[in-house]
């Protein structure tokens, strides 16, 4: 069984500014969410979601430290409870909370280097926000088989001919369902992004750069 290192922070990642294109607000966000999840369900990056998480925080203070989790096991995001349900979980001892961006959480298909599929849970996160000034979403990887070079630094050239077109359709129709255009998100030590994909890893003697001291 292939297993996948897991990067501390993402690799690569993408955000829509929605601003101009969908309402602020929880059930907009949901909305959104679904919409999102269904493009990369289609294409076995975002499936078998089992559940939302997020935060929350108080204009003022900050973060609480308080985090929920609300289970998706046999239902749907397109379910109308879900919204009401998430502003229940509000913790009783701060009245004022707000919630953060939520993720939603599921698995994905990654292939190896013979085209075998193989299961990973979190292969993809997607996070969207509620934020009643500026609605957004994000998607981030965290694995290396979205690019030219494992995080050992060895050549995957399999590998990334298996997967990379995979994403990179992905973040093409979320452009299309969502109506705007995702940014490359910052550069971290793990890789960078570029419009629909990761960018090349440099090649010093036949390998890329070892990234595993920081995992």
């Amino acid at each position: 069984m292939s297993i996948l290192m897991r990067a501390p922070r993402e690799s690569g990642s993408w955000f829509w500014d929605l601003d101009e294109v969908a309402e602020p607000g929880l059930d907009s966000a949901l909305r959104t969410a679904a919409r999102m999840s269904a493009v990369l369900a289609s294409h076995k990056l975002l499936r078998d979601t089992v559940a939302l998480r997020w935060s929350w925080f108080e204009v003022g203070k900050g973060g609480l430290g308080i985090h929920s989790e609300l289970s998706l096991v046999g239902r749907s995001l397109h379910d109308e409870k879900l919204a009401d349900e998430m502003r229940g979980c509000r913790p009783v001892a701060h009245p004022g909370a707000e919630m953060t961006a939520f993720t939603v959480l599921g698995s994905g298909i990654w292939l190896d280097a013979e085209g075998t599929e193989h299961k990973e849970d979190r292969l993809v996160e997607l996070l969207v926000s509620p934020d009643s000034i500026g609605p957004s979403a994000e998607l981030s990887v965290h694995h290396d088989v979205w690019a030219t070079c494992d995080f050992r630094g060895t050549p995957q050239a399999a590998v990334h001919a298996h997967n990379a077109p995979r994403l990179a359709a992905a973040l093409k129709e979320l452009d299309e369902t969502l109506g705007v255009e995702g940014e490359p998100g910052e550069p971290t030590y793990f890789g960078r992004s570029e419009a629909y994909g990761l960018a090349a890893a440099e090649i010093l003697d036949g390998r890329g750069p070892d990234l595993t001291d920081l995992m």
